[in-house]
């Protein structure tokens, strides 16, 4: 036993003088080590194949699983390379509530503009009798989507971004990031997820320059995200609207994804400039330079 312990040490000590490019891949193996045994498990008592795809109750138990190794993941790194969470643009300060409580009023703002322009247009219709169902979903899907925004953002706005500055220019940090940002959600369904990659590389973009605006933290990116992931999870879950098929799929996405048609690409600009105007109104610091 004595032997290996040097030799771990050593591969460790290694690993975070490693470049920037090393660490990111050693980080996402290592996910993928410890999640796929316990993802294959849940995966044989959800009684779900690879092949079949996913329902909402299939999908919630694995990616629980999977938002909470990596955390744990990324607090033994930081542990190493003696950093915090606080490295990444996670702070225990009051600002940092504010900036998610605003991010969070912005993201579900942007899908409110987006869907009622569609219903002005008659692109989707409202079944107004599920509205009663809304007030039982908001508090948990609130907290999912705080759980998982949280989750990402420490993953691709914090650690990615952190460490592809060290060796790359902030925007081209911000590309790359985006890039396995939108790649990795094809994880879960191939077919319906390609034509959101770019709208998803997009939103990673719109995120980056969120953490850019709030200084480096990541209050802002994490509250529009969960808003995002709140509010449309709630339209879908309540059953509150549904598309009339009236509208073309190039501009209200196809398969029914924003993310893969022109009005969610709208509503991701249109909160990239609200986040330029605000950093406008705010001093953000020396974060990219």
């Amino acid at each position: 036993m004595t032997i290996f312990v040097p030799a771990g040490n050593q591969w460790l000590v290694s690993l975070t003088a490693s470049t920037a490019l090393v660490k990111v891949v050693a980080f996402f193996a290592a996910w993928a080590a410890l999640w796929l045994p316990l993802a294959t498990a849940i995966a044989m008592v959800l009684k779900w194949h690879p092949s079949k795809p996913l329902t909402t109750e299939q999908k919630l138990p694995l990616l629980a699983s999977l938002y909470l190794i990596a955390p744990l993941i990324l607090w033994g790194l930081s542990s190493i390379e003696g950093k915090s969470f606080s490295d990444y643009g996670l702070e225990g300060k009051l600002s940092f509530l504010v900036s998610v409580g605003l991010g969070l009023g912005l993201g579900v703002l942007s899908l409110i503009i987006a869907f009622t322009g569609q219903w002005s247009l008659g692109w989707v219709k409202s079944y107004w009798a599920n509205w009663q169902r809304l007030p039982k979903v908001l508090l948990p899907i609130l907290l999912l989507g705080i759980w998982i925004g949280g989750t990402e953002e420490l993953i691709f706005r914090g650690f990615l971004i952190n460490e592809l500055r060290h060796e790359y220019l902030f925007w081209v940090a911000a590309v790359i990031s985006s890039v396995i940002f939108a790649l990795l959600h094809l994880i879960w369904e191939q077919k319906n997820t390609l034509p959101q990659l770019p709208g998803l590389w997009f939103m990673g973009m719109v995120l980056v320059l969120a953490r850019w605006v709030d200084g480096g933290s990541l209050g802002l990116a994490w509250g529009v995200h969960s808003g995002w992931i709140w509010g449309l999870t709630c339209l879908q879950e309540a059953e509150l609207i549904a598309y009339t098929g009236k509208g073309p799929s190039w501009m209200t996405g196809w398969g029914n994804n924003p993310l893969a048609g022109v009005v969610g690409f709208l509503c991701l600009l249109g909160v990239g400039l609200l986040l330029l105007l605000l950093g406008h109104c705010r001093s953000f610091g020396d974060f990219c330079f």
